[in-house]
């Protein structure tokens, strides 16, 4: 199997929402998109591999030393690094905002959660937003699509839901995503999320996650038209976040309960968000 095949797998196994969107870009673009995405997986399950922090900062330090250009041996050998090389020269792209993105995901190897709502988005636009301008650059042919705008808040948007469908596990290794001063505001401390059941305010403080998720995905509702339509693929995963929003609503905001949506609901919406870019956000 060479280095793009793989990617293609892994992003098929663990990240089935760009997966299935990258099937909507032109045949020529998907192995460097499944590269990028490939990518973004490494550096967001570090934690989940690695357990401890030592051992994740290695681990991220690999891909950092990658974009450095050291260590070639190490990454002839690796498939996603070989592959994601390949995409970085052939798109012209920054490896900067890949470096940015390895240094906000530094965050999720420890259980200090974010101060503020500004410095959860900053980790939202570096983790997020960036891929949907670098899937964007690669569908325009490695050049700048103009999307800094509409990307950036349906990035934070579709970072938010995820974050909120992930909250059991989260909670699970004593990790909190909702920042302190969202927190503060509803008298509920970063422990308070952790146990069962749960304050009334850890509820509020979702529910106002919720509504800022919202605001993002309204105002990037409003520059969509801006994006050209051969980019839309790089957006479509974002079709998921209203009628993520509407079943954590549906739960009374506890996001305790499940409210992720079912595999095959997820593929039919991306896929209604293909024929009709307008359900995107």
């Amino acid at each position: 199997m060479d280095a793009f095949a793989h990617c293609e797998q892994l992003v098929r196994r663990a990240d089935k929402d760009r997966f299935f969107a990258t099937l909507f870009a032109p045949a020529k673009y998907r192995r460097a998109l499944f590269a990028l995405y490939a990518f973004n997986v490494e550096v967001a399950r570090v934690r989940e591999v690695a357990r401890e922090p030592l051992p994740g900062e290695v681990r991220l330090q690999f891909w950092a030393d990658l974009l450095d250009n050291k260590g070639r041996g190490e990454i002839d050998q690796h498939p996603v690094a070989s592959a994601l090389t390949d995409t970085i020269v052939r798109y012209r792209i920054r490896p900067h905002s890949l470096a940015e993105l390895i240094e906000a995901r530094r965050f999720d190897l420890y259980n200090d959660p974010f101060a503020t709502l500004t410095e959860f988005e900053d980790y939202a636009e570096k983790t997020s937003s960036v891929l949907i301008e670098l899937a964007a650059q690669i569908l325009n042919n490695g050049n700048d699509a103009g999307i800094g705008a509409v990307a950036r808040h349906a990035g934070i948007a579709y970072a938010i839901a995820g974050i909120l469908q992930a909250f059991p596990a989260h909670a699970a290794r004593g990790q909190v995503y909702l920042p302190l001063d969202l927190l503060s505001l509803h008298d509920v401390r970063p422990e308070d999320t952790l146990g069962a059941p749960l304050p009334s305010g850890v509820r509020e403080a979702v529910a106002e996650m919720d509504r800022f998720c919202g605001a993002h995905l309204s105002r990037a509702r409003e520059l969509l038209a801006t994006a050209p339509p051969s980019v839309l693929p790089a957006l479509l995963p974002v079709s998921l976040v209203r009628p993520t929003l509407k079943r954590l609503r549906s739960r009374r905001h506890d996001p305790r309960r499940r409210f992720a949506l079912p595999a095959w609901g997820r593929q039919w919406i991306i896929w209604r968000a293909a024929r009709d870019t307008r359900r995107i956000t």
